[in-house]
């Protein structure tokens, strides 16, 4: 029901939850993963936005449609981590998410995602476009190596608290 992906969809996130690579995103760039959800710097910035996140269901589901609750739980529960994780680690003075449905609803890539973006003061995140070329690898580096120090140190010392 209002799903747009072509038949011959070869779905990246998919791609990446298996463990795969692509052309935008590679192993080195997940920084948080569970059963349900994964969470990954995106090659595609924004010019005072660099660094964002996405996190999406490891499972596909095209959009908000059709994402079962357990699925949307779980995505849920990653963009939090990953915005705690931002704020701590970015230097950012806030964090916005979002979510798009649909091309009316500026989708692009048919597998549901969330983006989680780093915010700073005069950012003009929602007036300006994203950069017309994506982030190399080694651009990226640097914020998922902060982001999986974080994850590494936190997530640990509460999972021994449990």
């Amino acid at each position: 029901m209002f799903n747009h992906e072509p038949d011959d969809y070869d779905c990246p996130f998919c791609l990446v939850a298996a463990g795969g690579e692509n052309g935008y995103t590679g192993q080195q760039d997940v920084v948080l993963r569970t059963e349900r959800a994964m969470a990954f710097v995106s090659a595609r910035w924004w010019p005072n936005n660099r660094g964002h996140v996405l996190v999406v269901p490891t499972a596909h589901h095209e959009n908000l449609y059709d994402l079962p609750a357990v699925y949307g739980h779980a995505v849920h529960d990653v963009v939090r981590e990953v915005a705690v994780a931002i704020r701590h680690t970015y230097d950012c003075a806030g964090v916005s998410t979002r979510q798009h449905n649909e091309p009316a609803g500026y989708q692009h890539a048919w597998h549901y995602h969330v983006h989680v973006f780093p915010r700073y003061d005069g950012d003009e995140l929602y007036n300006t476009r994203h950069l017309a070329e994506p982030a190399t690898a080694e651009e990226r580096e640097p914020y998922a190596r902060r982001l999986h120090e974080y994850f590494q140190d936190h997530l640990m010392s509460r999972r021994g608290s449990l």
